[in-house]
């Protein structure tokens, strides 16, 4: 029995752009694109009648923007959202992540090789689709995993996320005082190029500034430190170090080096967070933490966009507790202090 296509919506303002990324998506067995949209209000009324799979979204439209569809999609039809944008370094796409959407990929350039262009966007669709997006419900049960009795304070916090992330670091990080008294590591999983601009919206965002990790920088209090695109980031007792070492479980940065590292330079004194993402990338890395006597904590199945990191954790036993997402920074102060 033949399987059923991916159905794709594809939301730009542009006509010659909208033909291009439906030719670039059909061009190969498997994709299907069973809509076009002119703007934010079109793309939320399509996708009601049309039910994609997955949508292209851009930001940038007239009467009604990208934004605007993203809310009213993830209000009324739920569906996986990849933003397109014409700037990598613009803090509008994390925006947008905010509001729901799952990933981002820049456009096209005028000279970029369009055959390479689309097996990326093809892969991100393929990746996208078969991921169940839920209306957040607040008020329901959580579950949560009563963790041991408190261990040495925490002198370290280190984080790991993937699809789903900038909209959880952005919530967590807004939430903690300039004050904070430890130094964060985040590994995120983003496409190539868009660290930079994720660490000026989320310093933009909240009261501590965030900045992307080199070589040798200094684990400061209250300072985040982001992996930057095609590198591990490690850490030290004192200060942070980067390694083009192999990709694990397929991702360069992947949190499991980020995580296992913390277990050898601070062990019980380290704490850490594996927020939403798809795979299993950072469960080993938080089994080996909490076998070093830190504290290991989960983003929940209700608060999460992709219940696939911090699942693969919970199934390994590496998990202290799970959080939903709005008690992780009362959490984290109550471990540093």
């Amino acid at each position: 029995m033949a399987t059923r296509p991916i159905r794709v919506l594809v939301a730009d303002d542009s006509p010659l752009f909208r033909d291009l990324l439906s030719t670039l998506i059909g061009s190969q067995p498997g994709f299907r694109v069973v809509a076009v949209a002119a703007n934010g209000d079109d793309a939320a009324a399509q996708a009601g009648r049309h039910r994609p799979d997955v949508i292209t979204m851009d930001l940038a439209m007239p009467d009604s923007d990208g934004f605007a569809g993203i809310a009213r999609i993830m209000a009324e039809v739920p569906t996986p959202i990849l933003v397109l944008t014409a700037n990598r370094a613009e803090r509008v796409g994390f925006k947008a992540l905010a509001l729901g959407a799952l990933d981002i990929l820049e456009k096209p350039a005028a000279a970029e090789d369009l055959g390479a262009y689309g097996a990326v966007l093809r892969h991100k669709l393929r990746l996208l689709a078969g991921v169940p997006v839920i209306r957040h419900v607040r008020g329901l049960q959580r579950t949560r995993f009563a963790g041991p009795a408190r261990r040495a304070r925490a002198e370290l916090v280190v984080i790991g996320a993937s699809l789903g992330g900038p909209h959880a670091l952005a919530t967590i990080l807004k939430a903690l005082p300039a004050t904070f008294p430890a130094p964060l590591a985040v590994v995120q999983h983003i496409a190539d190029g868009f660290t930079e601009g994720l660490a000026d919206w989320l310093s933009a965002e909240g009261p501590l500034p965030v900045r992307v990790a080199r070589d040798g920088d200094a684990l400061q209090a209250g300072r985040v430190l982001l992996a930057p695109s095609g590198s591990h980031l490690l850490v030290e007792e004192r200060e942070v170090r980067l390694s083009d070492g192999a990709a694990v479980e397929t991702f360069r940065p992947s949190v499991t080096p980020l995580f296992e590292s913390a277990a050898r330079s601070f062990g019980p004194r380290a704490c850490g967070v594996l927020l939403t993402g798809m795979g299993r990338d950072g469960a080993a890395g938080l089994l080996t933490l909490r076998a070093s006597g830190a504290t290991t904590l989960a983003q929940d199945e209700v608060t999460s966009a992709v219940y696939g990191m911090p699942r693969a954790a919970v199934e390994l036993g590496a998990v202290d507790r799970v959080l939903p997402l709005e008690e992780f920074a009362r959490v984290l102060e109550e471990l540093t202090r």
